[in-house]
């Protein structure tokens, strides 16, 4: 099965859109992830996650270093920096998936990309720096637009996160970005309410509009604690429901903590939803 998005080349890898649901593997090198799963600056500790995400079925790591919580204190470049490089350097040179740059700073992206980074995953949509779109563009690879409005109140969240997301589409096609490297993601937990959230997930194939291939972030978010009642590290079953639901509406992407188990539960959907389970 394929659809009209295309293929989108990410280092030596091709992500054929529509064939499968392919699986993002977080790497946070914040020592204060909102998931419990933080490894600080212990580079060795995130070499043997990161390994260990890639023999579980990562098609992509996605390395950051900065914490999205609300509450986080942002940080400074060479901070951000000194979190990144070292491990993406070491991983650009031993594992066989592409690795992603989560990050709004295109002083950390272009360093990130320098180290063998080969996409960016813009936290906000080129809102807080839209520089990030002709680094995209000068260096030919995909770029992951984020609809995060934290400032404003939804009152018709799909509506308005579709015109964030065409917003963010066309000033990356202007910066001069391919439009086979840009990817959408509806910004699961980034400035919306337990409701929005919720909503954004089952309203997810209306960004089909959009005419690209959709990334959804669901893994041991907040929303999953707030229906459930339960800590970030017992968020597995709930995290499992949101995906199987996000790739029947149409999620060709899903960033996730737990690859092995969510790695599963993508197959099994796609099965249903796809075909060609063999």
């Amino acid at each position: 099965m394929s659809t009209a998005l295309g293929v989108t080349v990410c280092g030596d890898r091709e992500f054929r859109w529509g064939e499968r649901t392919f699986i993002m593997g977080v790497l946070n090198l914040t020592p204060d992830s909102f998931s419990g799963d933080g490894l600080g600056s212990n580079i060795a500790a995130a070499l043997a996650q990161a390994r260990r995400l890639v023999a579980e079925g990562a098609d992509i790591l996605d390395v950051g270093g900065e914490s999205t919580r609300p509450e986080s204190s942002p940080l400074s470049a060479d901070e951000e920096l000194s979190r990144v490089i070292s491990v993406i350097e070491k991983l650009a040179s031993e594992i066989t998936v592409p690795i992603s740059i989560d990050t709004y700073k295109p002083e950390v992206a272009r360093r990130a990309l320098e180290a063998g980074a080969r996409m960016i995953n813009d936290v906000w949509g080129l809102r807080r720096d839209p520089m990030l779109a002709p680094l995209a563009a000068e260096w030919g690879v995909p770029l992951v637009i984020v609809a995060n409005q934290r400032e404003i109140t939804y009152e018709d969240v799909m509506p308005e996160v579709i015109a964030s997301l065409r917003r963010g589409i066309d000033l990356a096609r202007d910066a001069g970005v391919a439009r086979e490297n840009i990817i959408i993601d509806p910004g699961i937990g980034f400035g919306k309410t337990l409701e929005g959230n919720l909503e954004l997930i089952r309203r997810l194939g209306e960004l089909k509009v959009l005419g690209r291939p959709i990334l959804l972030g669901t893994s041991r978010k907040s929303m999953i604690g707030l229906v459930l009642n339960l800590p970030a590290d017992q968020r597995l079953e709930g995290t499992a429901a949101t995906i199987a639901l996000g790739i029947a509406g149409g999620a060709d992407m899903v960033r996730v903590h737990d690859v092995l188990q969510m790695g599963r539960v993508s197959r099994m959907t796609d099965a249903i939803i796809r075909g060609g389970w063999t």
